[in-house]
């Protein structure tokens, strides 16, 4: 005897009992009327024990199949319950999505954006992760994360939303002090400052528009984990760092730093709505995804 229980057979079981009626089960339930003939002699056999007396006009329980009528009835009945619950969770919006965003992201970026959603959508609740980490969201539960990079291969499902550009920038008293690079080799005699969590932390890439390629490896006295903590250092003059439009665009239109190496670029980046593989995504989780990638399209990803 297999370990789980025939719950196949016991469910047709029990529509038969319900319908008096092999032919009638069969209807409903959208079978062959051999199939569900086979499916109550495999539970038979199971069981040991003839569940019904049948004759060409009658048919009708026998003692062990009247003990087990009321159990299947209400194993059918508990199944369709908790399908139709299920079927209810992912057709309409509610519940709990678990959202993992990069810290300074999230919080400039996402979370003024949430009254707008949890008023559209009250029956939707957010349980916002922030962090610059790449979290793994099928390991720690997450419904859908974003993602701010060039995205590595990997079984998560991803969503273009916004492009997100980066800038290597520096203060003007940072400029006036030790000149201003106009190549990235230059940056090797300059103080750069490093964010922990890049793809290639300790190397930095450029190209320009004839082609040409270089890398350099940042060298400088600050190095952190969140994007955010580099402003005020650089701000100050102290060194010079490459940051995406987030976090560094406002200090750019400010006057607060500048631009440099404006004819090379980093290659650049995107946010993705990641979320883990298999099967349709649950409505909440459908909604959420549809107001962000119409927020950041229109906004292009800026806090």
């Amino acid at each position: 005897m297999s370990k789980l229980p025939d719950f196949e057979a016991l469910a047709i079981f029990a529509k038969v009992v319900e319908l008096r009626s092999f032919a009638a089960a069969a209807a409903e339930l959208a079978l062959s009327k051999a199939t569900v003939s086979k499916a109550v002699s495999r539970l038979e056999q199971r069981l040991g024990a003839r569940l019904f007396n049948r004759t060409s006009r009658r048919l009708a329980l026998t003692d062990a199949g009247q003990k087990l009528a009321g159990h299947a009835a209400r194993l059918l009945a508990d199944g369709e319950a908790v399908e139709n619950e299920a079927l209810s969770q992912s057709s309409a919006p509610r519940g709990l999505v678990r959202l993992a965003v990069p810290m300074t992201f999230g919080v400039k970026a996402v979370a003024p954006l949430l009254p707008e959603f949890l008023a559209a959508y009250p029956e939707v609740s957010i349980d916002l992760h922030l962090s610059d980490a790449t979290v793994d969201l099928i390991g720690d539960g997450f419904d859908a994360g974003l993602r701010i990079a060039r995205l590595p291969d990997s079984s998560l499902i991803a969503r273009r939303l916004c492009a997100m550009p980066r800038y290597t920038v520096a203060a003007p008293s940072y400029l006036k002090r030790h000149g201003r690079p106009t190549h990235p080799m230059h940056l090797a005699q300059h103080k750069c400052f490093g964010y922990t969590y890049l793809s290639t932390p300790n190397l930095w890439h450029y190209t320009n528009a004839a082609g040409e390629e270089a890398s350099v490896r940042p060298a400088g006295q600050l190095r952190v984990n969140n994007g955010e903590a580099l402003l005020p250092s650089v701000v100050a003059g102290l060194g010079i760092a490459d940051l995406p439009d987030f976090i560094i665009g406002d200090a750019i239109a400010s006057g607060e730093v500048e631009v440099i190496l404006k004819g090379w670029k980093q290659p650049e980046g995107a946010v993705h709505l990641v979320t883990p593989p298999g099967g349709p995504r649950p409505a909440r989780v459908e909604v959420l995804a549809e107001f962000l990638a119409k927020k950041f399209l229109k906004g292009k990803g800026r806090g």
